[in-house]
Protein backbone atom coordinates (compact mmCIF):
# COMPACT_ATOMS: atom_id res chain seq x y z
CA UNK A 1 0.00 0.00 0.00
CA UNK A 2 2.82 2.37 0.92
CA UNK A 3 4.64 1.58 -2.34
CA UNK A 4 1.47 2.27 -4.32
CA UNK A 5 1.06 5.59 -2.50
CA UNK A 6 4.66 6.57 -3.29
CA UNK A 7 4.23 5.76 -6.99
CA UNK A 8 0.92 7.64 -7.03
CA UNK A 9 2.69 10.67 -5.57
CA UNK A 10 5.51 10.44 -8.11
CA UNK A 11 3.01 10.00 -10.95
CA UNK A 12 1.03 13.02 -9.76
CA UNK A 13 4.25 15.02 -9.60
CA UNK A 14 5.10 13.90 -13.13
CA UNK A 15 1.63 14.99 -14.31
CA UNK A 16 2.11 18.39 -12.65
CA UNK A 17 5.53 18.89 -14.25
CA UNK A 18 4.32 17.73 -17.67
CA UNK A 19 1.31 20.03 -17.43
CA UNK A 20 3.53 22.97 -16.45
CA UNK A 21 5.93 22.29 -19.36
CA UNK A 22 3.09 21.79 -21.83
CA UNK A 23 1.33 24.99 -20.80
CA UNK A 24 4.59 26.94 -20.90
CA UNK A 25 5.46 25.48 -24.31
CA UNK A 26 2.05 26.44 -25.71
CA UNK A 27 2.34 29.96 -24.34
CA UNK A 28 5.81 30.33 -25.85
CA UNK A 29 4.66 29.05 -29.24
CA UNK A 30 1.73 31.43 -29.21
CA UNK A 31 3.95 34.41 -28.43
CA UNK A 32 7.26 33.31 -30.06
CA UNK A 33 8.00 36.12 -32.54
CA UNK A 34 6.41 38.85 -30.42
CA UNK A 35 8.27 37.61 -27.35
CA UNK A 36 11.62 38.00 -29.04
CA UNK A 37 10.86 41.45 -30.38
CA UNK A 38 9.51 42.57 -27.02
CA UNK A 39 12.61 41.32 -25.26
CA UNK A 40 14.94 43.09 -27.66
CA UNK A 41 13.03 46.38 -27.62
CA UNK A 42 12.29 46.77 -23.92
CA UNK A 43 15.71 46.40 -22.33
CA UNK A 44 17.33 49.77 -22.91
CA UNK A 45 17.85 50.25 -19.16
CA UNK A 46 17.74 47.99 -16.06
CA UNK A 47 14.29 49.21 -15.00
CA UNK A 48 12.76 48.44 -18.40
CA UNK A 49 14.59 45.10 -18.30
CA UNK A 50 12.98 44.28 -14.94
CA UNK A 51 9.50 45.06 -16.27
CA UNK A 52 10.23 43.05 -19.42
CA UNK A 53 11.35 40.01 -17.45
CA UNK A 54 8.33 40.32 -15.16
CA UNK A 55 5.93 40.58 -18.09
CA UNK A 56 7.38 37.71 -20.12
CA UNK A 57 7.56 35.33 -17.15
CA UNK A 58 4.01 36.20 -16.12
CA UNK A 59 2.90 35.32 -19.67
CA UNK A 60 4.84 32.08 -20.21
CA UNK A 61 4.72 30.98 -16.56
CA UNK A 62 8.32 29.85 -16.37
CA UNK A 63 11.20 31.87 -14.95
CA UNK A 64 13.57 29.10 -16.02
CA UNK A 65 12.39 29.46 -19.64
CA UNK A 66 12.79 33.25 -19.50
CA UNK A 67 16.25 32.97 -17.97
CA UNK A 68 17.33 30.37 -20.53
CA UNK A 69 16.04 32.60 -23.33
CA UNK A 70 17.98 35.53 -21.88
CA UNK A 71 21.16 33.43 -21.64
CA UNK A 72 20.78 32.35 -25.26
CA UNK A 73 20.24 35.97 -26.35
CA UNK A 74 23.40 37.04 -24.50
CA UNK A 75 25.21 34.13 -26.14
CA UNK A 76 24.04 35.45 -29.51
CA UNK A 77 24.99 39.03 -28.76
CA UNK A 78 21.36 40.19 -28.91
CA UNK A 79 21.41 41.41 -25.30
CA UNK A 80 24.20 42.96 -23.29
CA UNK A 81 25.12 41.52 -19.92
CA UNK A 82 23.63 44.54 -18.11
CA UNK A 83 20.35 44.18 -20.02
CA UNK A 84 20.21 40.47 -19.21
CA UNK A 85 20.67 41.10 -15.49
CA UNK A 86 17.65 43.42 -15.45
CA UNK A 87 15.46 40.88 -17.27
CA UNK A 88 16.53 38.09 -14.90
CA UNK A 89 15.53 40.23 -11.91
CA UNK A 90 12.11 40.79 -13.41
CA UNK A 91 11.75 37.09 -14.24
CA UNK A 92 12.20 36.26 -10.56
CA UNK A 93 9.23 38.48 -9.69
CA UNK A 94 7.15 37.11 -12.57
CA UNK A 95 7.58 33.52 -11.45
CA UNK A 96 5.76 34.27 -8.19
CA UNK A 97 2.51 34.45 -10.17
CA UNK A 98 2.55 30.65 -10.37
CA UNK A 99 2.52 30.32 -6.58
CA UNK A 100 -0.53 32.58 -6.33
CA UNK A 101 -2.35 30.61 -9.05
CA UNK A 102 -1.66 27.36 -7.24
CA UNK A 103 -2.76 28.88 -3.89
CA UNK A 104 -5.98 30.33 -5.28
CA UNK A 105 -7.06 27.77 -7.85
CA UNK A 106 -5.39 24.64 -6.56
CA UNK A 107 -6.24 24.83 -2.90
CA UNK A 108 -9.19 27.17 -2.49
CA UNK A 109 -11.17 26.97 -5.72
CA UNK A 110 -10.08 23.40 -6.58
CA UNK A 111 -10.02 23.96 -10.32
CA UNK A 112 -9.25 20.25 -10.79
CA UNK A 113 -13.01 19.58 -10.80
CA UNK A 114 -13.25 21.46 -14.10
CA UNK A 115 -9.99 20.11 -15.52
CA UNK A 116 -11.42 17.00 -17.21
CA UNK A 117 -14.34 18.86 -18.89
CA UNK A 118 -11.86 21.50 -20.07
CA UNK A 119 -9.76 18.72 -21.61
CA UNK A 120 -12.49 18.36 -24.26
CA UNK A 121 -11.81 21.86 -25.53
CA UNK A 122 -8.08 21.31 -25.29
CA UNK A 123 -8.36 18.17 -27.41
CA UNK A 124 -10.55 19.88 -30.03
CA UNK A 125 -8.21 22.85 -30.33
CA UNK A 126 -5.10 20.63 -30.41
CA UNK A 127 -6.45 18.76 -33.44
CA UNK A 128 -7.14 21.94 -35.38
CA UNK A 129 -5.23 22.56 -38.61
CA UNK A 130 -4.42 26.13 -37.55
CA UNK A 131 -1.27 26.61 -35.49
CA UNK A 132 -2.80 29.26 -33.24
CA UNK A 133 -5.62 26.94 -32.22
CA UNK A 134 -3.16 24.09 -31.68
CA UNK A 135 -1.17 26.33 -29.34
CA UNK A 136 -4.34 27.26 -27.44
CA UNK A 137 -5.19 23.56 -27.16
CA UNK A 138 -1.73 22.85 -25.78
CA UNK A 139 -2.14 25.62 -23.19
CA UNK A 140 -5.54 24.28 -22.08
CA UNK A 141 -4.34 20.67 -21.82
CA UNK A 142 -1.23 21.76 -19.92
CA UNK A 143 -3.33 23.88 -17.55
CA UNK A 144 -5.68 20.98 -16.84
CA UNK A 145 -2.88 18.45 -16.31
CA UNK A 146 -1.12 20.87 -13.96
CA UNK A 147 -4.09 21.15 -11.61
CA UNK A 148 -5.04 17.49 -11.92
CA UNK A 149 -1.49 16.60 -10.92
CA UNK A 150 -1.71 19.03 -8.00
CA UNK A 151 -4.99 17.46 -6.88
CA UNK A 152 -3.55 13.93 -7.04
CA UNK A 153 -0.47 15.06 -5.12
CA UNK A 154 -2.65 16.44 -2.33
CA UNK A 155 -4.65 13.23 -2.16
CA UNK A 156 -1.60 10.95 -2.20
CA UNK A 157 0.24 12.75 0.61
CA UNK A 158 -0.36 10.69 3.80
CA UNK A 159 -2.09 12.19 6.81
CA UNK A 160 0.48 12.74 9.55
CA UNK A 161 -2.04 11.82 12.22
CA UNK A 162 -2.15 8.34 10.72
CA UNK A 163 1.63 8.07 10.51
CA UNK A 164 3.03 9.07 13.93
CA UNK A 165 6.55 7.92 12.99
CA UNK A 166 6.69 10.44 10.14
CA UNK A 167 5.19 13.12 12.38
CA UNK A 168 7.89 12.54 14.96
CA UNK A 169 10.58 12.64 12.24
CA UNK A 170 9.34 15.99 10.92
CA UNK A 171 9.13 17.42 14.44
CA UNK A 172 12.73 16.35 15.11
CA UNK A 173 14.06 18.19 12.06
CA UNK A 174 11.97 21.23 12.93
CA UNK A 175 13.29 21.55 16.47
CA UNK A 176 16.82 22.87 15.88
CA UNK A 177 15.93 26.55 15.79
CA UNK A 178 17.87 28.45 13.14
CA UNK A 179 19.63 25.19 12.26
CA UNK A 180 16.28 23.83 11.09
CA UNK A 181 15.86 26.88 8.86
CA UNK A 182 19.16 26.06 7.19
CA UNK A 183 18.22 22.37 6.89
CA UNK A 184 14.93 23.13 5.12
CA UNK A 185 16.63 25.77 2.98
CA UNK A 186 19.08 23.12 1.77
CA UNK A 187 16.19 20.69 1.26
CA UNK A 188 14.33 23.24 -0.89
CA UNK A 189 17.48 23.88 -2.92
CA UNK A 190 18.13 20.17 -3.47
CA UNK A 191 14.51 19.43 -4.40
CA UNK A 192 14.52 22.21 -7.01
CA UNK A 193 17.81 20.95 -8.42
CA UNK A 194 16.27 17.50 -8.85
CA UNK A 195 12.93 18.62 -10.26
CA UNK A 196 14.38 21.46 -12.37
CA UNK A 197 11.26 23.45 -11.62
CA UNK A 198 10.84 25.97 -8.82
CA UNK A 199 7.08 25.99 -9.53
CA UNK A 200 6.87 22.25 -8.81
CA UNK A 201 8.88 22.63 -5.61
CA UNK A 202 6.66 25.54 -4.60
CA UNK A 203 3.59 23.38 -5.16
CA UNK A 204 5.07 20.59 -3.04
CA UNK A 205 5.92 23.10 -0.30
CA UNK A 206 2.34 24.42 -0.34
CA UNK A 207 1.01 20.86 -0.06
CA UNK A 208 3.36 20.02 2.82
CA UNK A 209 2.28 23.20 4.59
CA UNK A 210 -1.44 22.63 4.02
CA UNK A 211 -1.20 19.01 5.22
CA UNK A 212 0.63 20.02 8.39
CA UNK A 213 3.89 18.30 7.49
CA UNK A 214 5.96 21.39 8.17
CA UNK A 215 5.37 24.63 10.08
CA UNK A 216 5.11 27.97 8.28
CA UNK A 217 8.66 29.14 9.05
CA UNK A 218 10.19 25.93 7.68
CA UNK A 219 8.06 26.26 4.53
CA UNK A 220 9.43 29.78 4.13
CA UNK A 221 12.97 28.40 4.45
CA UNK A 222 12.21 25.91 1.66
CA UNK A 223 10.99 28.74 -0.57
CA UNK A 224 14.28 30.58 -0.02
CA UNK A 225 16.15 27.42 -0.98
CA UNK A 226 14.04 27.06 -4.11
CA UNK A 227 15.24 30.46 -5.27
CA UNK A 228 18.82 29.19 -5.15
CA UNK A 229 18.01 25.84 -6.77
CA UNK A 230 16.22 27.40 -9.73
CA UNK A 231 19.42 29.11 -10.89
CA UNK A 232 20.94 25.78 -11.94
CA UNK A 233 18.82 25.62 -15.13
CA UNK A 234 20.35 28.76 -16.59
CA UNK A 235 23.84 27.66 -15.57
CA UNK A 236 23.36 24.33 -17.34
CA UNK A 237 22.17 26.16 -20.46
CA UNK A 238 25.12 28.54 -20.30
CA UNK A 239 27.65 25.73 -19.96
CA UNK A 240 27.60 25.29 -23.76
CA UNK A 241 27.54 29.03 -24.45
CA UNK A 242 30.19 31.70 -24.58
CA UNK A 243 31.72 33.65 -21.70
CA UNK A 244 28.99 36.31 -21.71
CA UNK A 245 26.28 33.64 -21.49
CA UNK A 246 28.02 32.07 -18.48
CA UNK A 247 28.22 35.51 -16.85
CA UNK A 248 24.50 36.12 -17.39
CA UNK A 249 23.68 32.80 -15.72
CA UNK A 250 26.06 33.57 -12.86
CA UNK A 251 24.33 36.93 -12.30
CA UNK A 252 21.11 34.99 -11.66
CA UNK A 253 22.89 32.95 -8.99
CA UNK A 254 24.42 36.06 -7.36
CA UNK A 255 21.02 37.79 -7.34
CA UNK A 256 19.25 34.93 -5.58
CA UNK A 257 22.07 34.04 -3.19
CA UNK A 258 22.33 37.68 -2.07
CA UNK A 259 18.58 37.74 -1.48
CA UNK A 260 18.69 34.55 0.58
CA UNK A 261 21.51 35.97 2.73
CA UNK A 262 19.62 39.13 3.73
CA UNK A 263 16.39 37.13 4.14
CA UNK A 264 18.16 34.78 6.58
CA UNK A 265 19.67 37.70 8.51
CA UNK A 266 16.23 39.28 8.90
CA UNK A 267 14.32 35.99 8.89
CA UNK A 268 12.04 36.62 11.89
CA UNK A 269 11.24 40.27 11.03
CA UNK A 270 10.65 39.25 7.40
CA UNK A 271 8.14 36.59 8.45
CA UNK A 272 6.46 39.09 10.76
CA UNK A 273 6.11 41.51 7.84
CA UNK A 274 4.49 38.80 5.71
CA UNK A 275 2.06 37.87 8.48
CA UNK A 276 1.18 41.53 9.03
CA UNK A 277 0.35 41.99 5.34
CA UNK A 278 -1.85 38.88 5.26
CA UNK A 279 -3.65 40.05 8.44
CA UNK A 280 -4.19 43.46 6.86
CA UNK A 281 -6.10 41.80 4.03
CA UNK A 282 -8.45 40.31 6.60
CA UNK A 283 -7.58 36.64 6.02
CA UNK A 284 -8.66 34.88 9.21
CA UNK A 285 -8.69 31.19 8.28
CA UNK A 286 -5.36 29.72 9.54
CA UNK A 287 -4.97 27.34 6.57
CA UNK A 288 -5.69 30.03 3.99
CA UNK A 289 -3.52 32.51 5.86
CA UNK A 290 -0.55 30.11 5.75
CA UNK A 291 -0.93 29.39 2.02
CA UNK A 292 -1.33 33.06 1.08
CA UNK A 293 1.49 33.96 3.45
CA UNK A 294 3.89 31.60 1.70
CA UNK A 295 2.95 33.04 -1.70
CA UNK A 296 3.31 36.56 -0.29
CA UNK A 297 6.76 35.74 1.09
CA UNK A 298 7.83 34.49 -2.34
CA UNK A 299 6.60 37.69 -3.99
CA UNK A 300 8.03 40.03 -1.36
CA UNK A 301 11.40 38.27 -1.35
CA UNK A 302 11.90 38.71 -5.10
CA UNK A 303 10.39 42.20 -5.22
CA UNK A 304 12.48 43.58 -2.34
CA UNK A 305 15.59 41.86 -3.68
CA UNK A 306 15.02 43.48 -7.07
CA UNK A 307 14.36 46.91 -5.56
CA UNK A 308 17.68 46.63 -3.73
CA UNK A 309 19.86 45.24 -6.50
CA UNK A 310 18.44 47.06 -9.54
CA UNK A 311 20.56 50.05 -8.46
CA UNK A 312 23.70 47.89 -8.48
CA UNK A 313 23.46 46.26 -11.92
CA UNK A 314 26.84 47.71 -12.95
CA UNK A 315 28.48 46.24 -9.86
CA UNK A 316 26.88 42.84 -10.43
CA UNK A 317 28.17 43.02 -13.99
CA UNK A 318 31.69 43.77 -12.72
CA UNK A 319 31.44 40.93 -10.20
CA UNK A 320 30.48 38.26 -12.76
CA UNK A 321 33.17 39.52 -15.16
CA UNK A 322 35.69 39.10 -12.35
CA UNK A 323 34.37 35.63 -11.42
CA UNK A 324 34.12 34.26 -14.96
CA UNK A 325 37.13 35.19 -17.04
CA UNK A 326 37.64 34.37 -20.72
CA UNK A 327 39.49 31.14 -21.38
CA UNK A 328 43.24 31.65 -21.56
CA UNK A 329 45.44 30.48 -24.40
CA UNK A 330 42.40 29.81 -26.49
CA UNK A 331 42.96 30.32 -30.20
CA UNK A 332 40.78 33.07 -31.53
CA UNK A 333 38.15 31.81 -33.90
CA UNK A 334 36.68 34.71 -35.88
CA UNK A 335 34.12 32.50 -37.56
CA UNK A 336 32.56 30.70 -34.61
CA UNK A 337 28.82 30.34 -34.42
CA UNK A 338 27.39 33.69 -33.42
CA UNK A 339 23.75 33.06 -32.52
CA UNK A 340 23.58 29.44 -31.41
CA UNK A 341 25.75 26.78 -29.83
CA UNK A 342 25.89 23.09 -30.61
CA UNK A 343 23.99 22.73 -27.37
CA UNK A 344 20.27 23.45 -27.03
CA UNK A 345 19.73 26.75 -25.20
CA UNK A 346 16.15 27.80 -25.63
CA UNK A 347 12.61 26.90 -26.55
CA UNK A 348 11.86 25.27 -29.95
CA UNK A 349 10.10 28.21 -31.59
CA UNK A 350 12.71 30.73 -30.51
CA UNK A 351 15.48 28.25 -31.29
CA UNK A 352 14.33 28.03 -34.91
CA UNK A 353 14.57 31.82 -35.14
CA UNK A 354 18.10 31.75 -33.75
CA UNK A 355 18.98 29.08 -36.30
CA UNK A 356 17.77 31.40 -39.07
CA UNK A 357 19.93 34.19 -37.62
CA UNK A 358 22.90 31.83 -37.74
CA UNK A 359 22.12 30.91 -41.35
CA UNK A 360 22.15 34.60 -42.27
CA UNK A 361 25.53 34.85 -40.58
CA UNK A 362 26.64 31.76 -42.50
CA UNK A 363 25.56 33.40 -45.77
CA UNK A 364 27.63 36.49 -44.96
CA UNK A 365 30.68 34.33 -44.24
CA UNK A 366 30.15 32.50 -47.52
CA UNK A 367 30.00 35.83 -49.34
CA UNK A 368 33.41 36.70 -47.88
CA UNK A 369 34.70 33.50 -49.46
CA UNK A 370 33.57 34.79 -52.86
CA UNK A 371 35.59 37.94 -52.16
CA UNK A 372 38.75 35.85 -51.67
CA UNK A 373 37.99 33.96 -54.89
CA UNK A 374 37.79 37.31 -56.72
CA UNK A 375 41.16 38.38 -55.30
CA UNK A 376 42.68 35.03 -56.31
CA UNK A 377 41.47 35.51 -59.90
CA UNK A 378 43.10 38.94 -60.04
CA UNK A 379 46.41 37.93 -58.38
CA UNK A 380 49.38 37.15 -60.63
CA UNK A 381 52.00 36.88 -57.90
CA UNK A 382 52.35 33.16 -57.09
CA UNK A 383 53.21 33.61 -53.40
CA UNK A 384 50.34 36.02 -52.79
CA UNK A 385 48.01 33.67 -54.66
CA UNK A 386 49.02 30.77 -52.43
CA UNK A 387 48.11 32.84 -49.36
CA UNK A 388 44.69 33.56 -50.86
CA UNK A 389 44.23 29.91 -51.80
CA UNK A 390 44.95 28.89 -48.19
CA UNK A 391 42.18 31.26 -47.10
CA UNK A 392 39.79 29.68 -49.61
CA UNK A 393 40.63 26.24 -48.20
CA UNK A 394 40.09 27.57 -44.68
CA UNK A 395 36.74 29.06 -45.64
CA UNK A 396 35.62 25.74 -47.09
CA UNK A 397 36.59 24.00 -43.84
CA UNK A 398 34.70 26.67 -41.89
CA UNK A 399 31.65 26.11 -44.09
CA UNK A 400 31.76 22.37 -43.41
CA UNK A 401 32.00 22.95 -39.67
CA UNK A 402 29.26 25.57 -39.53
CA UNK A 403 26.94 23.38 -41.61
CA UNK A 404 27.52 20.48 -39.20
CA UNK A 405 26.97 22.57 -36.07
CA UNK A 406 23.80 24.23 -37.37
CA UNK A 407 22.50 20.82 -38.48
CA UNK A 408 23.25 19.44 -34.99
CA UNK A 409 21.35 22.33 -33.44
CA UNK A 410 18.40 21.88 -35.82
CA UNK A 411 18.34 18.19 -34.98
CA UNK A 412 18.04 19.09 -31.27
CA UNK A 413 15.14 21.40 -32.04
CA UNK A 414 13.43 18.79 -34.24
CA UNK A 415 13.46 16.32 -31.37
CA UNK A 416 11.33 18.70 -29.32
CA UNK A 417 7.59 19.23 -29.56
CA UNK A 418 7.28 21.74 -32.41
CA UNK A 419 4.45 23.09 -34.51
CA UNK A 420 3.91 21.95 -38.10
CA UNK A 421 4.92 25.39 -39.40
CA UNK A 422 8.20 25.27 -37.47
CA UNK A 423 8.85 21.74 -38.75
CA UNK A 424 8.47 22.95 -42.36
CA UNK A 425 10.89 25.82 -41.71
CA UNK A 426 13.47 23.54 -40.12
CA UNK A 427 13.37 21.19 -43.14
CA UNK A 428 14.01 24.20 -45.38
CA UNK A 429 16.91 25.27 -43.15
CA UNK A 430 18.56 21.87 -43.59
CA UNK A 431 18.44 22.41 -47.38
CA UNK A 432 19.69 26.00 -47.12
CA UNK A 433 22.77 25.16 -45.06
CA UNK A 434 23.57 22.43 -47.59
CA UNK A 435 23.43 25.01 -50.39
CA UNK A 436 25.62 27.39 -48.40
CA UNK A 437 28.16 24.65 -47.81
CA UNK A 438 28.16 23.96 -51.58
CA UNK A 439 28.94 27.65 -52.16
CA UNK A 440 32.04 27.19 -50.01
CA UNK A 441 33.00 24.15 -52.11
CA UNK A 442 32.64 26.20 -55.29
CA UNK A 443 34.85 28.99 -53.98
CA UNK A 444 37.54 26.44 -53.15
CA UNK A 445 37.09 24.83 -56.58
CA UNK A 446 37.96 28.17 -58.17
CA UNK A 447 41.16 28.16 -56.13
CA UNK A 448 41.99 24.64 -57.37
CA UNK A 449 41.38 25.65 -60.99
CA UNK A 450 43.71 28.61 -60.61
CA UNK A 451 46.32 26.37 -58.94
CA UNK A 452 46.26 24.01 -61.94
CA UNK A 453 46.57 27.00 -64.26
CA UNK A 454 49.62 28.22 -62.36
CA UNK A 455 51.22 24.77 -62.34
CA UNK A 456 51.04 24.79 -66.15
CA UNK A 457 52.59 28.28 -66.29
CA UNK A 458 49.48 29.84 -67.76
CA UNK A 459 48.11 33.33 -67.03
CA UNK A 460 44.95 35.22 -67.85
CA UNK A 461 44.96 38.30 -70.02
CA UNK A 462 43.58 41.53 -68.57
CA UNK A 463 40.51 41.21 -70.78
CA UNK A 464 39.84 37.70 -69.44
CA UNK A 465 40.24 38.89 -65.84
CA UNK A 466 37.81 41.75 -66.55
CA UNK A 467 35.20 39.28 -67.83
CA UNK A 468 35.61 37.11 -64.72
CA UNK A 469 35.32 40.21 -62.55
CA UNK A 470 32.01 41.02 -64.23
CA UNK A 471 30.80 37.48 -63.55
CA UNK A 472 31.90 37.65 -59.91
CA UNK A 473 30.10 40.99 -59.52
CA UNK A 474 26.82 39.45 -60.69
CA UNK A 475 27.24 36.52 -58.30
CA UNK A 476 27.95 38.99 -55.50
CA UNK A 477 24.73 40.87 -56.33
CA UNK A 478 22.90 37.53 -56.20
CA UNK A 479 24.43 37.00 -52.76
CA UNK A 480 23.13 40.41 -51.69
CA UNK A 481 19.63 39.55 -52.90
CA UNK A 482 19.74 36.16 -51.16
CA UNK A 483 20.72 37.75 -47.83
CA UNK A 484 17.97 40.35 -48.32
CA UNK A 485 15.44 37.52 -48.79
CA UNK A 486 16.75 35.74 -45.70
CA UNK A 487 16.19 38.92 -43.69
CA UNK A 488 12.66 39.25 -45.10
CA UNK A 489 11.94 35.64 -44.09
CA UNK A 490 13.29 36.39 -40.62
CA UNK A 491 10.74 39.20 -40.26
CA UNK A 492 7.95 36.71 -40.80
CA UNK A 493 6.89 36.25 -44.41
CA UNK A 494 8.38 36.22 -47.91
CA UNK A 495 5.95 36.10 -50.81
CA UNK A 496 8.05 37.24 -53.76
CA UNK A 497 11.55 36.34 -54.99
CA UNK A 498 11.46 38.11 -58.37
CA UNK A 499 14.67 39.86 -57.30
CA UNK A 500 16.41 36.48 -56.97
CA UNK A 501 15.18 35.26 -60.36
CA UNK A 502 16.38 38.50 -61.99
CA UNK A 503 19.83 38.08 -60.44
CA UNK A 504 19.99 34.44 -61.57
CA UNK A 505 18.93 35.33 -65.15
CA UNK A 506 21.68 37.96 -65.36
CA UNK A 507 24.26 35.36 -64.31
CA UNK A 508 23.00 32.81 -66.86
CA UNK A 509 22.88 35.39 -69.66
CA UNK A 510 26.45 36.52 -69.00
CA UNK A 511 27.65 32.90 -68.72
CA UNK A 512 26.14 32.12 -72.14
CA UNK A 513 27.61 35.29 -73.65
CA UNK A 514 31.09 34.60 -72.29
CA UNK A 515 31.00 30.94 -73.34
CA UNK A 516 29.92 31.73 -76.91
CA UNK A 517 32.57 34.46 -77.25
CA UNK A 518 35.32 32.17 -75.90
CA UNK A 519 34.41 29.30 -78.25
CA UNK A 520 34.56 31.71 -81.17
CA UNK A 521 37.96 33.01 -80.01
CA UNK A 522 39.33 29.44 -79.79
CA UNK A 523 38.04 28.62 -83.27
CA UNK A 524 39.72 31.70 -84.74
CA UNK A 525 42.97 30.95 -82.87
CA UNK A 526 42.81 34.10 -80.77
CA UNK A 527 42.89 32.18 -77.48
CA UNK A 528 44.99 29.31 -76.15
CA UNK A 529 42.77 26.27 -75.70
CA UNK A 530 44.20 25.15 -72.35
CA UNK A 531 43.97 28.66 -70.87
CA UNK A 532 40.41 28.93 -72.16
CA UNK A 533 39.52 25.68 -70.41
CA UNK A 534 40.63 27.12 -67.05
CA UNK A 535 38.74 30.31 -67.80
CA UNK A 536 35.48 28.51 -68.74
CA UNK A 537 35.78 26.18 -65.73
CA UNK A 538 35.79 29.25 -63.48
CA UNK A 539 32.83 30.79 -65.37
CA UNK A 540 30.88 27.54 -64.96
CA UNK A 541 31.76 27.35 -61.26
CA UNK A 542 30.50 30.90 -60.77
CA UNK A 543 27.29 30.00 -62.61
CA UNK A 544 26.89 26.99 -60.28
CA UNK A 545 27.19 29.37 -57.34
CA UNK A 546 24.30 31.31 -58.83
CA UNK A 547 22.25 28.09 -58.93
CA UNK A 548 22.94 27.40 -55.25
CA UNK A 549 21.95 30.96 -54.40
CA UNK A 550 18.62 30.85 -56.26
CA UNK A 551 17.85 27.48 -54.63
CA UNK A 552 18.06 29.17 -51.23
CA UNK A 553 15.53 31.86 -52.16
CA UNK A 554 13.21 29.19 -53.58
CA UNK A 555 13.46 27.22 -50.33
CA UNK A 556 12.53 30.37 -48.42
CA UNK A 557 9.52 31.00 -50.68
CA UNK A 558 8.23 27.45 -50.18
CA UNK A 559 8.62 27.37 -46.41
CA UNK A 560 8.48 30.95 -45.10
CA UNK A 561 5.54 32.19 -47.13
CA UNK A 562 1.91 32.41 -45.98
CA UNK A 563 0.77 31.43 -49.46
Amino acid sequence: MVILQIFTLLGALGMFLYGMNLMSSGLQKASGNKLRGFLSAMTSNPFKGVMTGLGITSIIQSSSATTVIVVSFVNAGLLTLAQAIGVIMGANIGTTVTAWLVSWLGFKADISILSIPLMVFGFLFSNSKKNKRQNIGEIIVGFCLLFLGLSFMKESVPDLNETPQVLEFVKTWSSYGFGSVLIFLIFGTALTLVLQSSSATMAITLIMLSMGWIPFDMACAMVLGENIGTTITANIAASVGNTQAKRAAMSHTIFNVFGVIWALIFFKPFLSLVEAIIDAFGVTDPSTSALYGLSMLHTLFNTINTLILVWFVKYIEKAVIWIIKPAKNKEAEPFRLKYISAGYLTTPELASEQALDEIIHFAQISRNGLGYAKQAIEENDVDKFEELNKKLIKYEEISDRIEYEIATFLNSVSNESISEATSVKIKAMYKIIGELESLGDSAQSIGRILSRRNSHKKTFELDTIKKLQDMVELVDKAYEVMIENLLIAKRGNIDNIANAYNAENHINDLRNKLRDAEIEAIETGEKNYQTSVYYMDIVNELERMGDFIINISEDLLKSFSDK
